[in-house]
């Protein structure tokens, strides 16, 4: 009886700093690393949900943009950082899920990092532009199977969960589209809207106004289910694909090594802020889907995550050129 009350005594012992760490964090600015240039879907997301969280934890949470590399760069910095609750990194799975797979890397993601959680999604779609002569898929591929006809598809950069995409919709319909390859989604959405290229996989939260004007036509989604955003577009498994789902997951990563307590207050702020009345109007007009989850959750989705990713990569031959 006494080595087990000194046993619980010694346990308590260890576990009251971590305990007083979480209690007091945070007392001081936390960085927020977004391993992508300020103006994209990504960066916006995390800007207001950092607001969100200054307001909420008394301290300022400032967005960092370190981009270049398909999210690499920003990773690889974060990676680097102390692993004291004051660094995290908002990032998608195209950066934490995909990119291992293509690119020579000084940091293992597995490693390196700890999952706070996945805070949002967003589907894909294929669109093309409103001249286009295709009002449906089956109308695309039979204009790519047209003996002489020449297709472009707008690549927003390789890795990109809508280069993947786009790469799983040309396999299992089995044509061939010409690769046109942009430096970042914007000029790869403009290229479409000028006619430079016919067809386009991206994200919702960064072509909602444009299919909402009618500039862009969306084809098909990339989730398993229609999407509350367009409801009348359906899916690529409801029109005979299966397991065709693609969707672009944003979570927020630390520093292996990060107090589990202090990530777990955190864990708890970001589902709070993302499931506040206020927020929703916010969330709604960036075309996100709340994903909030425990931490527990985190390392069985990543695996899945990398290990689909990863062998697609690998089976389909992509190459960073």
């Amino acid at each position: 009886m006494l080595r087990r009350r000194q046993l619980v005594m010694a346990s308590m012992a260890l576990a009251a700093p971590a305990m007083a760490e979480a209690q007091d964090w945070p007392n001081r600015a936390v960085t927020v690393i977004v391993p992508w240039p300020p103006g994209g879907p990504t960066d916006a997301f995390a800007r207001v949900i950092s607001q969100r969280l200054t307001a909420d934890l008394g301290q300022a949470f400032v967005v960092d943009n370190r981009g270049g590399a398909n999210g690499t760069i920003g990773m690889a910095a974060a990676a680097r950082a102390r692993p004291d609750g004051y660094t995290v990194i908002i990032v998608p799975n195209s950066t934490y899920a995909i990119a291992p797979h293509l690119y020579q890397l000084s940091y293992d993601p597995r490693r390196a990092f700890i999952g706070a959680g996945l805070l949002v999604s967003s589907p894909l779609f294929m669109m093309v532009p409103r001249n286009s002569p295709a009002h449906s898929v089956a109308d695309y591929i039979a204009l790519a199977k047209k003996p002489g006809n020449r297709l472009d598809y707008a690549n927003a950069g390789v890795g990109a969960t809508s280069h993947l995409a786009t790469e799983m919709f040309l396999q299992m319909a089995g044509i061939e589209v010409n690769e046109i390859g942009y430096r970042g989604g914007g000029p790869a959405i403009q290229a479409v809207l000028a006619g430079e290229a016919g067809m386009l996989f991206m994200p919702a939260a960064a072509v909602m106004p444009y299919i909402q004007s009618g500039d862009l036509r969306a084809l098909a989604a990339t989730t398993a289910t229609r999407s509350p955003l367009t409801p009348e577009v359906p899916t690529f498994q409801e029109l005979g694909y299966p397991g065709f789902e693609v969707v672009e997951h944003v979570a927020m990563m630390a520093p292996a090594g990060t107090p589990e307590p202090v990530l777990r207050r955190l864990n708890r702020a970001c589902e709070a802020a993302l499931r506040a009345a206020e927020m929703q109007p916010r969330l709604q007009s960036m075309a996100v889907t709340v994903e909030a989850q425990p931490m527990e959750a985190w390392d069985a989705y990543f695996r899945r995550e990398s290990d689909k990713w990863g062998d697609f990569v690998r089976a389909r031959g992509i190459r960073v050129q």
